[in-house]
C-alpha cells in the first residue's frame, strides 16, 4: 500500500458509521478473536494436510510494528484472521494465504480505529508479499508469517460535528478538536448520540450522511456526521409467538409490555427480565419492527422458547457434631397454564447427631407471576416442621399469602398474612403458641456476584407484627442483615467479607414469645464452631420446678472473613464470628455471649463454591470446646 500525499475521502469509515445503529451496536464491535494474544511460535503440533500428512513444522507468526505503539501487537494479533486460522489449528499454505489476503482489511480496520490513516501494510509468507500470490497458486505450506506495519503518523481532528443532538446533550469527550481521530471514535460518538435520542422516544433515530475527510499532509481528520431523529414513537402492538405450554393472555400480563407509552429502550428490557424471571422461558427475543405504523406506533416481535417445565433438585451439609442436612425439591414451572410455579420441598437434619435426634420440615408453595402488577407476584405457602432438640421438642404448622415485589433484579420487597400454629414441650408438659402475623421485608442486594461475591454490599430488614391468640402474646419483631465484600490485589484475589445480623422482639414477656420468634446462636449460620443453638436461656417454668431453654429476645452476630484465592478454582478462608444474645426486648436484661474461629477451603464450581470450614470455640462454654467441622455449598455468606 502506498501513502497518499493529498487530501481523501475515508470511504470505510463512511461505510462503517452508515452501518451504525442502534439495533446493532454489539454486532458492530463484537471480535470472535478478542482477547486472545497467544503466541504460536513453538507450537508442538506439526502442519497437516486433510489426509493427515506431515507438511512441516508449526507455522511462525511474527508481528512488527516499524516506528509505533508497540501495544498495537495485542490489537492486531487478536484481529488477525491468520491467528485464528493457527488456533483452529488450520495451518495449510491455502488457510495461511486466504486468511493473509484477509488481513489486509482487518489490519487496516484496527489502524483507522486507532487515528492511523497513512498506514503501509506488508504480510509476507515465507518472504513473499501474500497480495502478490494468486489464490490459485498458494504454497502447499508456509512456515514463516511475518505482518509488517508501520502506523505513520496518527491524526487529530480538525473538525468534529455530528448532529441534530438531544437538546441537553453533547457528544462524547474524545470526539472533539484536538483529540486523537479514529473511526472507533467517530462510530461511538455516532452510537451515544443515536442512543439518546432513543432514549428519547425516536426509535427509528439513523445516520442521514456523513463526511469524513483525511488531509495527509498535515495528519488531520475532518468528521461531520448528519443524524436524522426520526418522529417521536409509541409501543405499538406486541405480538408473541413461540409460547405452547403458556397462554398468550398470561404471557403478554406478565410481560407488562407498555402498549401506547411513549418508546424507552429500558421499557423493552424490563419486559425481557419480567419474562426472564417468571423461569418459563430458556431464550427470549424481543425485535423492533422496521417500519412505523402510520401513527408512529411501532410494533414489537416477541419469540420465546419454554425450558422443560419440571425440575428436580438437592442440597446437603455437614457437621461432625450437627449431623448432615438433606434436602431436595420437584419443581413444575407452569403448573396451570399461567406460569404458575409449584414446589414441593422436603428437609431432614440432625442426621447422626452427636447431641440430638432429626429435624423434619416440608413445605409447599405456589407462586403465581403478575398479579395485581407485572411485578407483583403472588404466593401461597404451607409448611410442617419437626424440631427435636435436647431441651425441647416443638412441631408446628403455618399457611401464609403473600405477594412479592420486584422493584429491579437489586431491589425486592415481600409481605406475607401468615397463621401458625405450634406446640412445644420443654419436659413438663405441652405450650400450645397459635398466632397471625404480617412479617414484611426489604433486600437490596448490590453484590457484584450473588454466589460468589468480591465487592458490593447486601441489606434485608423486616417488620413483623404478630397478634396472639389464646395465651400468646402480642408484640414486634424487628430484625436486620447486612452483608460488605471489598477486594484487593491483583484479579482480586484477597476478598475482605463482613456480615452482621441483629434483631429483638418488643412486646410480652419471653416466655409469652413463640419460640420462632426468639434467637438462638450457634452453628454454621451463626457462630461457627459453637454448637447449633448452644447459647440461649434457661427460664423457669410458672409453678414448676423445670426450666425452658428459649432463645434470647433480642441477639448480634458478627462474622468476619478473609478469603484468598490460591488458584483459578481454589481459595482459602480464615473467619471470625461472635453472637450475643439478650433476655429482654431492645437489648436490655441478662446477656450472653460466644465466639468461634477457623479456616476453611472454598472450590468453585458453575453453581457457586463448594465449602469446607473447620471451626473451633474462642469463647463460651468450656463443655462446647470441640473442633467443629462444616461443608455445604456456596459461601458462609
Amino acid at each position: 500500500m502506498q501513502r497518499t500525499a493529498t487530501v481523501a475521502v475515508v470511504s470505510i469509515v463512511a461505510a462503517a458509521i452508515v452501518a451504525v445503529d442502534a439495533a446493532a451496536q454489539s454486532a458492530s464491535s463484537s471480535n470472535p478473536f478478542a482477547g486472545i494474544s497467544r503466541l504460536f511460535n513453538g507450537r508442538e503440533e506439526p502442519v497437516t494436510n486433510d489426509e493427515g500428512e506431515v507438511l512441516g513444522p508449526p507455522v511462525e507468526l511474527d508481528f512488527v510494528i516499524v516506528n509505533g505503539d508497540e501495544d498495537l501487537e495485542g490489537q492486531l494479533r487478536s484481529a488477525s484472521l491468520i491467528t485464528g486460522a493457527l488456533e483452529e489449528n488450520r495451518g495449510t499454505g491455502q488457510d495461511i494465504l486466504a486468511a493473509a489476503r484477509g488481513d489486509y482489511a482487518r489490519v487496516l480496520g484496527v489502524m483507522f480505529d486507532e487515528g492511523y490513516f497513512s498506514t503501509i501494510i506488508n504480510i509476507t509468507l515465507d518472504g513473499v508479499e501474500a497480495a502478490e500470490i494468486a489464490p490459485l497458486d498458494a504454497p502447499e505450506y508456509v512456515g514463516n508469517v511475518v505482518v509488517t506495519v508501520d502506523p505513520g503518523p496518527r491524526f487529530k481532528f480538525a473538525r468534529a460535528d455530528i448532529d441534530p443532538l438531544v437538546p441537553g446533550t453533547a457528544p462524547i469527550d474524545e470526539y472533539a478538536v484536538g483529540e486523537t481521530a479514529g473511526t472507533g471514535i467517530i462510530k461511538r460518538a455516532t452510537s451515544s448520540a443515536i442512543s439518546d435520542w432513543r432514549d428519547n422516544s425516536h426509535a427509528k433515530a439513523r445516520v442521514a450522511g456523513q463526511e469524513i475527510i483525511a488531509d495527509h499532509n498535515v495528519s488531520r481528520l475532518e468528521s461531520d456526521v448528519d443524524l436524522n431523529p426520526g418522529p417521536p414513537v409509541t409501543f405499538g402492538r406486541l405480538q408473541a409467538t413461540g409460547n405452547q405450554r403458556l397462554s398468550t393472555r398470561r404471557l403478554l400480563k406478565i410481560a407488562g409490555y407498555p402498549e401506547g407509552e411513549e418508546f424507552d429502550p429500558e421499557k423493552l428490557e424490563t419486559v425481557r427480565k419480567r419474562l426472564r424471571r417468571s423461569g418459563v422461558f430458556s431464550a427470549i427475543t424481543l425485535v423492533e419492527a422496521e417500519t412505523l405504523n402510520p401513527d408512529n406506533s411501532m410494533d414489537v416481535g416477541l419469540t420465546v422458547v419454554e425450558q422443560k417445565p419440571r425440575r428436580i433438585g438437592a442440597a446437603f451439609e455437614l457437621s461432625n457434631t450437627d449431623g448432615a442436612m438433606i434436602s431436595a425439591y420437584w419443581l413444575h414451572r407452569n403448573l396451570l397454564g399461567g406460569g404458575e410455579r409449584f414446589r414441593i420441598g422436603a428437609e431432614v437434619s440432625d442426621i447422626k447427631s452427636d447431641t440430638d435426634a432429626q429435624d423434619y420440615e416440608f413445605d409447599i408453595r405456589i407462586d403465581r407471576p403478575a398479579t395485581l402488577h407485572p411485578d407483583v407476584t403472588g404466593f401461597i405457602d404451607l409448611s410442617l416442621s419437626e424440631e427435636n432438640e435436647p431441651e425441647y421438642y416443638k412441631k408446628s404448622a403455618q399457611i401464609g399469602l403473600g405477594f412479592n415485589y420486584i422493584r429491579s433484579e437489586r431491589l425486592t420487597a415481600e409481605t406475607e398474612l401468615r397463621y401458625t400454629k405450634s406446640q412445644v414441650n420443654y419436659g413438663s408438659g405441652y405450650y400450645d403458641y397459635e398466632t397471625v402475623s404480617l412479617p414484611s421485608g426489604v433486600t437490596w442486594d448490590r453484590r457484584d456476584d450473588m454466589n460468589n461475591a468480591k465487592d458490593g454490599f447486601w441489606l434485608e430488614g423486616e417488620v413483623a407484627p404478630f397478634l396472639g391468640l389464646e395465651d400468646t402474646g402480642s408484640g414486634v419483631q424487628l430484625s436486620g442483615e447486612g452483608r460488605i465484600y471489598r477486594s484487593f490485589l491483583a484479579e482480586n484475589k484477597l476478598t475482605l467479607a463482613g456480615r452482621a445480623k441483629l434483631g429483638t422482639v418488643l412486646g410480652p414477656q419471653i416466655l409469652e414469645i413463640p419460640p420462632d420468634y426468639l434467637f438462638f446462636s450457634g452453628g454454621g449460620g451463626s457462630v461457627r464452631g459453637q454448637p447449633y443453638e448452644s447459647l440461649g436461656f434457661d427460664v423457669p417454668l410458672l409453678g414448676t420446678d423445670d426450666e425452658a431453654y428459649v432463645g434470647g429476645q433480642s441477639i448480634v452476630n458478627l462474622n468476619f472473613e478473609t478469603r484468598y484465592q490460591l488458584r483459578e478454582n481454589i481459595g482459602a478462608v480464615a473467619f471470625v464470628d461472635a453472637g450475643q444474645i439478650w433476655n429482654d426486648a431492645a437489648w436490655n436484661g441478662e446477656t450472653k455471649w460466644h465466639a468461634g474461629a477457623g479456616v476453611g477451603v472454598r472450590y468453585n464450581t458453575p453453581i457457586g463454591p463448594i465449602r469446607f470450614d473447620v471451626a473451633t470455640p474462642i469463647e463460651g462454654d468450656e463443655d462446647d470446646s470441640k473442633v467443629q467441622l462444616y461443608l455445604g455449598l456456596g459461601q458462609a455468606f
